[in-house]
């Protein structure tokens, strides 16, 4: 009988009370998981609390339209005729349908239980209901790395952490909605693989990826981290046939199922952004394959083969970097979109592409951002890259390589902290899990009454007996367990006398003595641990305290409702509704609205009215045209808009409240994009001394452009008669 099988059978009590101890466990996890995915719903419904079941900013309007058309083919064939007049636009094929058909089959679902809510109620809720989703699959992949205590705590943090609320409150239609989720189910799939080399969950997580190149374009982060985990992992001695089941399947089913999405296409085997998927797809076959012989061949043999594996391997690596260079050598950009170049050289968006530079969120984030968003997770998360190093294992390189990687994108682009909230999560559950551990144990250790020294004393030989493999009667004696148990079958030479017995006995006793007074300076003082636990619940209490704040006040307001307090009282302004409502009701249904590009797919979904351009970017020539007839004057903006059938222009002017980001604000980014395309529309033209300036002593080609005319058009009158 072995040394665990003897202390199993010599303790039955002992065993009944482990398994007792980690069903309650068990249970207790499943409760906190519960009360964590009901916080993460609830802390995202202040904005239905406080104003009404709206959907909020711009982009949302369109994934609602999106929704109405009724069936799955009506959904791939629809041709929106009503947005970038006189061209129009495919759908099926430009947009990522996952939000959508994710919502859909909410609606369908819940109205064949008989629960009647309107589309409007689905899509409104979407986005809080997969942020307790995405919050229960931090928990798993946490779990998956450092244990279910440090997946509990990352899964709390990342259900109020104010990064992901910003885009997922009640309201917040998106595709980060689902996007999220999906990508952190991916990632914690990808390292369950890891770790236990299933082919069953290597297909689930290439099915996960599947969704999430349905859901959002972010999905190009995955497929070039885990390649660059799996090269590092083959770099550092770390192949294993777990890794190899991990990576596989996922390039080549998530592959042939990224292509499936109308939106990508052949994209994914034809452009830069998964180049690197395929190369290191090479490397661990060359890889794998060097592994294989190794174990037929015999030494001297192996040598010649492996030379000749990596000569072929790198002949075939060249080869198809070869093909690749081939395949987008005739691009401008080399086959990487303009999003990724951005990402990859800041300056590339300001210096080529102002339309992706223009959009508030692609901007690089401020230092307060960071302390905004992830509040004082960013002074957790180098604790937790450090508890990722004791020890080092494949699972916890990945965290570093996610939070190393996610914390390089947010700096480039504020959108991005999205990305890195999750990482950030999960870090610092991590470092949080195992401080509380230390200090918690520290303290159980030293308190008196707690555990007598007799107790720890046998406690501690207990395990060593265990250690070194003793028999059960030996267990049995120390421990003073009364009863009999099962002797092990010995001959009368391997039998050893009573007298050798006590002589190993008086050895052990001092041994495990100073087990455990190496166990007790180990420990941290008393006060240090009990002043660090206080600690660690005041930074918990002050992070909650902000979340919370955030959650309500901060990112809680739909961007087409301006609110507003003073004196105590709050003031809403429904000036948005308003204005798309009274074109519904005073224009023709078939009139063409001029607008910028932000308000399209309010004023196609709100208004019902066709616009000249929209959020979805697509067409830059028809967006410059735009803003060039806004920094013309009125005759050449009017023979502009004529040319494009608009009778009205649709202009959005914050002067008399002080609204920030009213069209005023942003039409340097007009005449900077119209600029790009119509070469005498000049920046210069409309700056006083490098400055931009709309008062009187701005330059006579902006107190004559059409955007200034309209937006200071009777302003006077109207501030003297408020």
């Amino acid at each position: 009988m072995s040394p665990p099988e003897a202390s199993t059978a010599a303790f039955p009590n002992l065993n009944a009370s482990n398994t007792l101890r980690h069903a309650f466990a068990d249970v207790l996890s499943y409760f906190l998981l519960l009360l964590i995915g009901v916080l993460a719903f609830s802390i995202r419904i202040f904005s239905v609390i406080k104003f009404e079941s709206v959907i909020h900013e711009f982009d949302p309007y369109f994934n609602y339209r999106f929704l109405t058309k009724q069936g799955i083919y009506e959904f791939w064939n629809w041709f929106d005729d009503r947005t970038w007049y006189p061209l129009g636009r495919v759908i099926g094929g430009t947009v990522y349908p996952g939000l959508t058909l994710t919502a859909g089959t909410i609606w369908w679902l819940l109205n064949s239980l008989n629960i009647p809510l309107s589309v409007e109620t689905v899509c409104v809720f979407t986005a809080p209901i997969f942020s307790a989703l995405a919050s229960w699959a931090t928990y798993l992949l946490t779990k998956e790395v450092k244990g279910g205590g440090a997946g509990l705590t990352a899964a709390f943090l990342l259900a109020m952490v104010p990064s992901y609320i910003s885009r997922s409150v009640a309201g917040s239609y998106d595709n980060e909605a689902v996007a999220i989720f999906a990508l952190i189910f991916t990632f914690g799939l990808y390292i369950k693989t890891l770790n236990t080399g299933s082919l069953f969950y290597a297909t689930l997580n290439a099915l996960a990826y599947f969704y999430m190149v349905c859901s959002w374009g972010g999905y190009t982060f995955i497929i070039n981290l885990i390649p660059m985990h799996v090269l590092l992992c083959v770099i550092t001695g770390r192949y294993s046939s777990r890794l190899y089941i991990a990576y596989a399947p996922l390039v080549v089913l998530g592959t042939l199922l990224a292509a499936s999405v109308p939106v990508v296409g052949f994209n994914a085997v034809m452009t830069s952004e998964h180049f690197a998927s395929f190369l290191v797809f090479i490397i661990i076959h060359v890889v794998a394959f060097a592994y294989y012989i190794k174990g037929i061949l015999s030494p001297k043999m192996f040598k010649v083969a492996v030379t000749l594996v990596v000569s072929v391997g790198l002949a075939a690596c060249c080869a198809v970097i070869a093909v690749l260079i081939a395949l987008v050598a005739s691009s401008p950009t080399k086959g990487w979109s303009g999003r990724s170049l951005s990402l990859l050289d800041p300056t590339y968006a300001s210096k080529y592409i102002p339309i992706i530079a223009s959009v508030s969120e692609h901007q690089p984030p401020t230092w307060p951002s960071y302390f905004m968003d992830i509040n004082v997770l960013a002074f957790l998360v180098p604790a937790g890259i450090i508890a990722c190093f004791l020890p080092l294992s494949d699972a916890s390189s990945f965290v570093v390589l996610y939070i190393a990687t996610s914390a390089y994108f947010s700096g480039v682009m504020v959108r991005l902290m999205l990305v890195l909230a999750p990482a950030a999560c999960i870090t610092s559950g991590i470092a949080l899990s195992e401080a509380f551990d230390v200090f918690t144990r520290s303290i159980k250790f030293q308190l008196p009454g707690v555990l007598s020294n007799a107790e720890v004393d046998v406690n501690m030989l207990y395990l060593s007996i265990l250690e070194v493999g003793e028999t059960s009667s030996a267990i049995v004696e120390a421990r003073n367990v009364p009863g009999k148990t099962e002797k092990p079958e010995e001959t009368s030479k391997d039998r050893p006398s009573r007298k050798k017995k006590k002589e190993r006995e008086h050895e052990e006793k001092p041994s495990t003595k100073a087990k455990a007074e190496k166990k007790r300076l180990l420990a941290l003082p008393l006060a240090a641990s009990v002043i660090s636990l206080l600690l660690i619940l005041f930074l918990g209490s002050f992070y909650v305290r902000h979340c919370v704040w955030a959650a309500a006040e901060a990112y809680s307001a739909p961007s087409v409702v301006l609110s507003y307090r003073s004196h105590g009282r709050l003031h809403v302004f429904d000036d948005f509704r308003e204005a798309y409502a009274w074109l519904r009701h005073n224009t023709d249904v078939n009139d063409k609205v001029a607008s910028w590009w932000d308000y399209g797919y309010q004023t196609t979904a709100m208004a019902n009215r066709t616009v000249i351009v929209d959020n979805n970017t697509w067409n830059n020539t028809h967006i410059a045209t735009v803003g060039t007839a806004m920094s013309s004057t009125e005759r050449a903006a009017w023979e502009i808009f004529h040319s494009l059938d608009v009778k009205y222009v649709f202009v959005i002017f914050g002067g008399l409240i002080g609204y920030p980001s009213d069209d005023i604000n942003k039409f340097l980014w007009m005449v900077r994009i119209g600029g790009g395309v119509f070469p005498h529309i000049k920046e210069a033209d409309y700056l006083r001394d490098g400055s931009y300036r709309i008062d009187s002593k701005a330059t006579p080609t902006m107190l004559n452009c059409l955007m200034y005319k309209l937006s200071y058009y009777r302003s006077v009158a109207v501030a003297v008669a408020v």
